[in-house]
């Protein structure tokens, strides 16, 4: 009876005909450097994300860790050797001069599931 729910289980397809369950691995590079950027200004970054396994790359949920900062991300699987993206879009508006990190986690089949990504700049006048 376990194994008979085990099968059924290991067999399941997610909406999108991909198995789930599968594991895969991903390349992307952690860290967008903007560089010197004026308070105010919007930040617009873009991480490319390569599967770098044999399984298609699901990217299931990319957040900020503030209100500044909005993520977006490719929404269909991420087939093997392929790239997808993540964008991240950080408003300075109220920021103070000086360095500043903003972290952006992705959640993925991978292993580990969660990655974090961050934008550093440099906030001057």
């Amino acid at each position: 009876m376990i194994c008979l729910a085990a099968l059924t289980v290991a067999g399941c397809t997610s909406s999108n005909g991909v198995e789930v369950g599968f594991k895969t691995t991903m390349k992307v590079d952690p860290v967008y450097n903007a560089g010197k950027v004026a308070v105010g200004e919007v930040i617009d970054a873009k991480f490319d994300v390569e599967n770098t396994g044999d399984e298609p790359l699901i990217l299931s949920d990319v957040k900020g860790t503030c209100g500044c900062t909005v993520a977006s991300f490719s929404q269909d699987p991420i087939a093997p050797g392929e790239k997808g993206f993540v964008k991240a879009r950080v408003n300075t508006s109220g920021f103070h001069t000086g360095p500043v990190t903003k972290s952006i986690t992705m959640l993925a089949n991978t292993t580990p599931a969660q990655t974090t990504i961050v934008v550093k700049a440099n906030i001057i006048k």
